[in-house]
């Protein structure tokens, strides 16, 4: 924390009628769909980029990238820049760029993230000098007066929720190369709060799996991300080659999912059941009426099972809570960019 806020990290004891009263960052965020915008979601295996006109996506795109492998900023940088490009070359002009990145987000500012781990911990400099402002830095490129706005990967999921859904309380997670959790208030707002569902334990077995970002054991980055899917395959009598990628393995049961392999199905099932007794878990801290699902690892008929099978469990063990909380899968095309084209909506144009 002292490396997020810039300032040196205290914990100090007060008698309770002193302690200081809660200071709660919740603001109206995002959706602004007038004029011509860039949406970009950063991703730890792809990145997308979306170009929309007056509300309208015109033009999405993917490409594969490793940002997490990459000490040097320069990777980063041209890989954005391209996207940005890209989007810009397909609308008249540039009026707003809205970016969703994993990481936490200060004034618009990179102040930790997973995307930028070997940066950081390689070439600190240049994380401080550059990594930070990266986004406000490209940004610049097109217009001094181009507005800009960076948010949470996983706020902006809970965004595109509400935008969709058209209500509140909204708990959004993304299962890609990490789990993006986020959430929208029962006012509409995004909280500020520090929604990093990745790192919360959903299972408290000291033999689960660590995670290497946190050290923690049993996070939901194992169990909600392409990490989960890999992890599994062995169990299902699936066999990964294991000098290929982690999204290049999950491509493998997807293709197999395509083919209708019952291991495969497995898979999604288990993963299914995992969400179910997560999303009750989670609504003990989240006052929760939607959860929406996005992220490479819910795409196609393997996206499907596990929603449903998320359902089943939900259903089944707290029939009480799943009357009060409903879990949406959105359309093919949504599950997979959805997030650059709310994060497109970020910005203001003044």
């Amino acid at each position: 924390m002292s490396e997020v806020y810039e300032a040196p990290f205290e914990v100090l004891h007060v008698p309770f009628e002193k302690a200081p009263k809660e200071n709660e960052n919740a603001a109206p965020v995002g959706r602004h769909l007038d004029g011509c915008r860039i949406g970009f979601d950063a991703g730890g295996s792809d990145r997308k980029v979306s170009s929309v006109v007056e509300g309208e996506a015109t033009y999405s795109e993917e490409v594969v990238w490793f940002p997490k492998l990459q000490n040097d900023p320069q990777y980063h940088y041209d890989g954005i820049m391209d996207a940005m490009k890209t989007a810009a070359s397909k609308m008249p002009r540039v009026d707003a760029i809205g970016v969703s990145t994993a990481g936490i987000v200060i004034n618009n500012r990179i102040m930790t993230s997973s995307l930028f781990l070997k940066v950081k911990n390689e070439n600190p400099e240049a994380f401080e000098k550059v990594a930070k402002n990266i986004y406000l830095d490209i940004a610049k490129t097109f217009g001094e007066n181009v507005p800009v706005e960076v948010a949470n990967d996983g706020d902006v999921t809970a965004l595109a929720g509400a935008m969709n859904l058209g209500d509140t309380n909204v708990l959004g997670v993304a299962m890609g190369t990490s789990e993006a959790g986020g959430y929208v208030d029962g006012n509409g707002n995004i909280t500020g709060w520090l929604n990093e569902l990745a790192f919360v334990p959903v299972d408290f077995n000291k033999e689960a799996m660590l995670d290497e970002w946190s050290g923690d054991y049993g996070c939901g980055v194992k169990y909600f991300s392409q990490d989960s899917v890999i992890k599994l395959a062995p169990a299902a009598g699936i066999a990964l080659d294991e000098s290929a990628s982690p999204a290049e393995k999950l491509k493998v049961v997807q293709k197999l999912m395509l083919e209708g392999d019952e291991r495969a199905v497995k898979i999604y099932e288990t993963i299914g059941a995992y969400f179910g007794y997560a999303v009750a878990y989670y609504a003990l801290f989240y006052d929760i009426k939607h959860v929406l699902l996005m992220g490479r690892v819910s795409s196609g008929e393997g996206g499907n099972i596990l929603y449903k099978n998320a359902e089943k469990v939900l259903a089944e063990e707290f029939p009480e809570l799943a009357k009060k909380i409903t879990i949406h899968l959105p359309d093919e095309s949504s599950r997979r960019v959805g997030q650059s084209i709310a994060a497109a909506s970020l910005p203001m144009i003044k």
